[in-house]
């Protein structure tokens, strides 16, 4: 495999309060261009996507105690150099759990906005993962791959 040549797993986790918000970061990392982004990030070998959605909420949140976190859909960015494919996780949330900033290298806020008045830019892989899990259809150059529930 070439250098340029790579893949990412991630997951991308769309939290929800009882009052139906959603939680999006303000991601503004160094040699990226700012946008608004889901919590989630890398999933480590042997860890399934439920799992690191909850790793990964906590590292960057500080929020833990998740409700029933499953895997809705994978994405998969077919127009990038890199394979990159990221697991969509929806899990709810207590409707007071308050986002803490964990990263400040990566983000630079956490707030609760309505689904129906997301903000933009949203960061390519939470736009694929947002598109899903509303039923739009997905974002030019990405492909989405519905998990069908167990009978």
């Amino acid at each position: 495999m070439s250098s340029i040549e790579q893949s990412i797993i991630g997951v991308g986790a769309i939290l929800v309060r009882p009052d139906g918000a959603v939680l999006l970061g303000y991601r503004d990392k160094l040699g990226e261009s700012p946008s608004w982004c889901l919590p989630g990030g890398h999933v480590d070998a042997g860890e399934s996507f439920e799992a690191a959605a909850v790793r990964e909420i906590a590292e960057e949140t500080g929020i833990s105690g998740l409700q029933r976190p499953k895997l809705l859909a994978i994405t998969q960015n077919l127009s990038s150099a890199a394979s990159i494919v990221t697991g969509a996780v929806l899990a709810n949330v207590e409707q007071d759990a308050e986002a803490l900033v964990l990263e400040p290298a990566v983000f630079t806020e956490w707030r609760w906005f309505s689904p129906s008045a997301l903000p933009s830019p949203l960061f390519p892989a939470s736009q694929a993962v947002f598109a899903h899990w509303q039923g739009d259809e997905s974002p030019a150059g990405w492909q989405t791959y519905p998990i069908v529930p167990e009978e």
